[in-house]
């Protein structure tokens, strides 16, 4: 006499439940980037290790004194931002790409780096702040 199983196990998959968690977790890692990077502003900042592809052509300094805020260029002392930009178009004249690294002190204020870096980029150079190692 064959004796038959009461129950048998139902071995179908259901693949709804998982459509909905992989959409969960979509939406969640949208979140998530979002929030992290909000504005995802491309900056070139100089690496500390020197590692960059492309070296400076030339460096500006911005530095605070007790009289106020003295520019060079390179070790050359200038005046003002007109004789700054005045010496960069002379030095980086004819260069394909040219590249200018900002040295600025801490206690500068953030106004006198936006004028040199507006200063670049009127004159298409491709601007880099250098960092401390």
């Amino acid at each position: 006499m064959a004796i038959k199983r009461g129950s048998k196990v139902d071995q179908s998959f259901s693949s709804a439940s998982m459509t909905d968690l992989m959409f969960l977790l979509l939406v969640f890692l949208l979140m998530a980037t979002t929030l992290i990077n909000p504005n995802a502003i491309k900056v070139v900042l100089p690496k500390s290790s020197n590692q960059l592809k492309e070296k400076a052509i030339t460096t500006v300094t911005i530095q605070k004194t007790a009289s106020g805020v003295n520019y060079y260029v390179e070790t050359q002392p200038v005046a003002n931002l007109e004789e700054l930009e005045r010496t960069l178009r002379a030095r980086l004249e004819g260069q394909h790409e040219p590249t200018v690294s900002i040295h600025c002190d801490k206690s500068v204020i953030v106004d006198e780096f936006v004028k040199v870096s507006e200063i670049g980029r009127a004159n298409g150079y491709r601007m880099l702040l250098a960092t401390q190692p």
